[in-house]
């Protein structure tokens, strides 16, 4: 494990292992260990910030686990659909619909 502690692989390992060494580390010790844990914001605004860029760039393959990872962190489900239909107005209809697309299946399973 790349300096994970964790005793069950992270997604980076599970999807990339030693395929792709270098990006299970950044992933894992970088952007999880060291952004993420970063006192500046707390868990939840880093979490409907992450949610707001990922909607607003269309990258609805990530959506998914941030946003069960937003409501770890204290968001809502209201608060969630409340800021995705938010961004409809900055970020584009489409992106709005693709992202409340991904929250409504996330949601509901």
């Amino acid at each position: 494990m790349t300096g994970n502690t964790q005793s069950e692989p992270s997604g980076a390992q599970k999807m990339f292992g030693d395929f792709a060494p270098a990006l299970v580390h950044f992933t894992d010790d970088v952007l999880f260990g060291e952004v993420w844990k970063r006192t500046g914001l707390t868990p939840k605004e880093r979490s409907l910030v992450t949610v707001a860029a990922l909607a607003t760039n269309g990258n609805t393959e990530q959506l998914g686990y941030h946003l069960g990872l937003a409501k770890e962190n204290g968001n809502t489900e209201a608060e969630l659909v409340e800021a995705i239909t938010h961004l409809a107005f900055y970020a584009g209809w489409p992106q709005a619909m693709a992202a409340m697309a991904v929250a409504k299946k996330v949601f509901q399973s």
